[in-house]
């Protein structure tokens, strides 16, 4: 008898008609998902095999637009979620009322980055088949994922996030758990490269279980739609750093099973699910692994192709929520490694994001360009960003000089790939920025939203010429669940010193460096700890809020008790304009989200 192993999430909501839904499962055998909510709307799906794996992406059609509904993952005739003994809500799809019908309300986006599932030096992160994990036993602190799902599950009334958004680091598949690495010491032997980190397709899975059977992270994203983005960790740290770095790599015995097996991982784990269900119809890939009983062969060679030459795919892409528009881009796998003429994106895949970002002006109120990686950094880390590539591509002494391959041991080292690395690449995206943000119907906002240097942080640009009419700003946004050590901290506050600018001007000045096209300052941070943002846009207002997880006091045994007695409901009992069965769960594991920081962004516009 079919169960189910992982999932389910939901994907992609569809905010032009706000009747579809997608949502993603992994069953322990082949079978037919079906999706049904209680207000009548439905999918079914057969799965499809990866390496003996077994997938569904179901497309649920018929959502009323305005409501919320409650909804049941079936295989064949029996319901394998919610499981009964659940002690959160039921998971719900809300179906937007689509622009221009009637009043829209106001989009959520809840973003960060890097989330380590399980704490260092300590075991799974959750005891295989304990829906609740012991509060206080994590010395990193608590999950902000986990944070949000216990408010959530706590309170009817709370305001949900329209779209979680992921930025990288979803998975840490060369930092691994005791957990993990006790699973490779039994497949094989962990003194041969590449040791403890996962080394194939098989280990990646256990990575998504670790992370998404995390009972509070699995029931959240169950119920609150999600978009992705790869970043290093997916794969390997400062993974495409530098040429010589990915030559050195492909000379291993082991990198060549890693990168194919993350980058099929990615497709079915992370990738689909960013796609619109026409967007899906439309992709030769997915039929044809849909076609034939097993896909992994398909899968091995798309993945390899993909490596071998990243042009010819491309993992970017465009959300449009309304009047507002999401563009995720890409910063890792479509870099141009050549060191006389780098690039953070191949030249097809930086035209892609010109044209989706500048696609029908005025039809849009906030666009929102998702990166991985910092557009503007601390001003001393730019510059030595800068003067890295600089040194690196021959400035002083000669591409095969000393200050060359002291450039590239030091960029190794000290992890300068970012966008100022790759200066014509900052260049190009800055004069984005300024042209998506002037002229006729400039948008109100455009928020470039970022993770990775774990921590969080405002920046906000100025032009030396003429800049948008647009108010603009990076947004950055990490840990989600991972620490910093103190000294990067006091580190990254003195980046933004004028000290720091200072010495940074230096170091521009030596690597003959041309001056970046605007200055910036920091308007807010840096703010450390295990953290989420989210943005509120309400037609041509943003509010910006930062909320840091916080262990409380409060008994998980006595949570998870209140949470049996009042949200035992099913599908069937849970639907209308809310969704919301009356009953409520408490935080599972001691953890609430404090609010640091909230302040608007068009004020004063």
């Amino acid at each position: 008898m079919a169960g189910l192993r992982l999932g389910p999430l939901l994907r992609y909501v569809d905010h032009t008609c706000g009747t579809t839904a997608t949502v993603w499962v992994e069953a322990d055998r082949p079978c037919t998902v079906t999706v049904r909510c209680a207000d009548g709307a439905s999918g079914s799906a057969p799965t499809f095999a990866v390496t003996g794996h077994h997938y569904a992406l179901v497309v649920v059609a018929g959502l009323t637009p305005g409501t919320t509904t409650a909804y049941e993952v079936l295989i064949g005739d029996r319901c394998v979620w919610p499981p009964a003994d659940s002690p959160f809500p039921p998971s719900t799809i809300t179906a937007p009322t689509p622009a221009g019908e009637a009043s829209p309300d106001p989009l959520r986006v809840a973003f960060g980055s890097c989330r380590w599932a399980a704490p260092p030096g300590g075991g799974s992160p959750f005891a295989p088949g304990s829906p609740l994990r012991p509060p206080g036993d994590d010395p990193i602190g608590p999950d902000a994922l986990d944070a949000l799902a216990s408010r959530l599950a706590a309170d009817p009334a709370a305001v949900r996030p329209d779209v979680l958004l992921l930025l990288g680091d979803q998975i840490y598949a060369d930092e691994t758990s005791e957990a993990t690495r006790r699973r490779i010491a039994r497949r094989r032997d962990p003194k041969e490269p590449p040791g403890a980190e996962v080394a194939d397709y098989e280990e990646y899975t256990h990575l998504y279980d670790e992370s998404w059977r995390d009972p509070e992270v699995r029931w959240l994203l169950s119920t609150v739609p999600s978009c992705m983005i790869f970043d290093d960790h997916d794969v390997v740290d400062d993974w495409n750093t530098s040429e010589s770095w990915q030559a050195d790599m492909r000379a291993t015995s082991w990198w060549h099973e890693r990168i194919v097996s993350g980058l099929m991982s990615y497709w079915v784990y992370q990738h689909l699910g960013n796609l619109s269900p026409a967007e899906l119809d439309a992709d030769p890939l997915y039929a044809q692994i849909r076609s034939v009983p097993d896909g992994t062969e398909t899968l091995r060679r798309f993945a390899a192709t993909a490596d071998a030459d990243p042009s010819g795919v491309r993992w970017s892409y465009r959300r449009d929520f309304g009047r507002v528009r999401v563009l995720v881009v890409d910063s890792r796998a479509a870099r141009v490694l050549g060191e006389q003429n780098r690039a953070m994106l191949d030249p097809g895949e930086a035209r892609w994001v010109r044209e989706a970002a500048l696609d029908a002006p005025g039809s849009y109120d906030h666009l929102l360009i998702g990166t991985s990686l910092p557009w503007l950094l601390p001003p001393l880390i730019h510059d030595a960003e800068a003067w890295d590539a600089a040194l690196c591509r021959g400035a002083r002494g000669g591409p095969d000089g000393r200050w060359a391959r002291f450039g590239e041991k030091l960029r190794r080292a000290a992890d300068l790939e970012h966008w100022a690395a790759f200066p014509e690449s900052f260049q190009e995206l800055t004069e984005l920025v300024r042209e998506a943000g002037g002229g006729p119907g400039a948008p109100a906002t455009v928020c470039v939203l970022s993770g990775d240097v774990h921590h969080a942080y405002v920046a906000e640009p100025r032009w030396a010429e003429e800049g948008p009419a647009s108010r603009v700003f990076q947004l950055t946004c990490s840990p989600v669940h991972n620490s910093i050590p103190a000294l990067m901290r006091m580190g990254f506050r003195f980046g933004w010193s004028g000290a720091g600018r200072w010495l940074g001007s230096l170091l521009a000045r030596h690597g003959r460096c041309a001056g970046p096209p605007v200055r910036w300052r920091r308007t807010g941070g840096p703010w450390f700890g295990n953290q989420l943002m989210t943005l509120t846009l309400n037609g041509r207002s943003a509010r910006l809020e930062l909320v840091r997880a916080r262990k409380t006091g409060k008994s998980a045994e006595a949570g998870a008790a209140a949470a049996r007695t009042g949200a035992t409901g099913t599908a069937a009992g849970a639907t209308g304009a809310t969704g919301e069965s009356g009953g409520t769960a408490a935080s599972a594991d001691g953890v609430r989200l404090e609010t640091i920081m909230e302040r608007s962004l068009t004020e004063g516009s």
